[in-house]
């Protein structure tokens, strides 16, 4: 009861703060999202619970109707996860996560600190060919079954999750946010950055962050040694060979469907499709693995977690509270350039935290635009910070889908990833700044 009257305490306080600068629907809308936070984070409510909330609370205070925010909770992305988690649910039913651990192990040292770099070093590697949603929800079966230490547990999963978001910004293809610039840039008639272009200016960030992360999520855990049994060398068993042949088919399939602009345009398929397709094969007799009771493990939760977050991007956007923020932004243009970036970094960074990424960078990018216009700074610059930034929120499940798989997992509380997700944020804000203002400023 008391994390019920902290929560209530905080919204009306926020619902005042508000009205300071904002009309009562705005100042609405902006308490009922501190609330949703504030319950995400300190479990008042389950996760399932509060993520229904908006259907609920939007229309019954003017802010969007209920068809209109339950229709959020059926946008085609989230059946791409729901592929993703029954071919995870196969991989856990078939143990092939076991055989996959045991070869981590015997190729890195055999420490936590050496396998959270591991993980994070091919969940990154692996995001930057396949969507980090992809890489996530193939991987973090594995590091569940590394451990029975819950601490060590939380953090190897976390590796994972974070691995996928800094490896993800380093193609075009990473994830969707970057397509979302591509498209964004070709609207308005800016030369597109090609492919290895992009590589070569994302790739020092990434490095950077995968040296950073992983070590410090060592930190206290690095004494804990790994089960004895997990060195064992076993054979695959039939039913993980037929599994390892279909993954490998699904990742053959998502590259050369992948597309390298200018000089291969993909096989057109939808990706979304494809994983919801393979998801179902796991399901067909003689083919898969699975039996329609084992649907029962499926993180629903998860689902309607990122359907809380489109529900509250297109509030932002239904009731202008997008232009409004925009117009405030537009009378911080005469700022130094090293403060103007930095806060369009530290902006899209924590907004995007309360809403899906995919769905904020769409509201942000004509903001930031507008803002680029008024300013004597490169648009491609500001475009490219603040849509690298919309992939680096590591604090609450919302904000990547990374981050809600890590959820999904049950080996991570909201206040382990806000405690860790922070100081990453701010790290993530200064490395971004730094190496716009010293070599995106130059290159682009």
């Amino acid at each position: 009861m008391n994390k019920i009257l902290f929560t209530a305490i905080l919204t009306f306080a926020s619902y005042f703060l508000a009205t300071i600068a904002f009309n009562t629907q705005h100042s609405i809308l902006l308490a009922l999202i501190v609330m949703l936070v504030v319950l995400w984070t300190n479990e008042a409510l389950p996760i399932g619970v509060v993520s229904l909330l908006p259907i609920v609370l939007f229309p019954s205070f003017g802010i969007l109707g209920t068809e209109a925010t339950s229709l959020n909770y059926s946008k085609s992305i989230i059946f791409l996860f729901l592929g993703g988690f029954i071919i995870a649910i196969a991989t856990q039913k078939t143990h092939l996560h076991v055989y996959i651990s045991n070869k981590l192990l015997t190729l890195f040292p055999n420490t936590p600190r050496g396998i959270l770099f591991s993980l994070s070093i091919t969940a990154a590697f692996l995001s930057s060919l396949i969507s980090n949603t992809t890489t996530a929800l193939l991987l973090i079966p594995i590091a569940m079954y590394l451990t029975d230490n819950i601490k060590l547990k939380m953090r190897l999963v976390l590796s994972i999750a974070y691995g996928a978001s800094i490896g993800g910004i380093v193609t075009p293809i990473g994830t969707p946010p970057n397509l979302i610039l591509l498209g964004f840039m070709d609207q308005h008639a800016l030369e597109a950055i090609p492919f290895i272009k992009w590589i070569f200016l994302t790739a020092p960030l990434a490095f950077f962050m995968l040296l950073i992360i992983p070590f410090f999520l060592s930190i206290g855990v690095n004494d804990i040694r790994f089960d004895a049994e997990l060195s064992h060398k076993e054979k695959l068993t039939k039913d993980q060979k037929r599994l390892l042949y279909i993954l490998g088919s699904l990742v053959l399939l998502l590259l050369v469907n992948s597309k390298i602009e200018p000089y291969y345009s993909g096989l057109g398929l939808n990706e979304k499709g494809i994983l919801l397709s393979y998801g179902l094969l796991m399901l067909v007799p003689k083919v898969g693995f699975l039996e329609w009771e084992d649907m029962k493990k499926i993180p629903y939760e998860i689902i309607f977690l990122f359907g809380a977050g489109f529900s509250i991007a297109a509030a932002f956007s239904s009731t202008g509270l997008a232009l409004e923020i925009a117009k405030y932004l537009l009378e911080l243009t005469n700022l130094p350039v090293i403060l103007l970036i930095m806060l369009v970094a530290a902006l899209i960074t924590f907004t995007t935290e309360i809403t899906s990424n995919t769905a904020l960078i769409s509201i942000a990018l004509p903001i930031i635009y507008s803002l680029s216009q008024v300013t004597n700074i490169d648009t491609t610059l500001i475009l490219l910070v603040a849509t690298i930034c919309a992939s680096y929120a590591f604090m609450l499940p919302i904000a990547t889908p990374p981050n809600a798989i890590a959820m999904s997992s049950g080996a991570v509380k909201v206040k382990d990833m806000a405690k860790f997700g922070m100081i990453f944020n701010i790290l993530g804000i200064l490395s971004i700044t730094a190496i716009a203002l010293l070599y995106w400023q130059y290159a682009l």
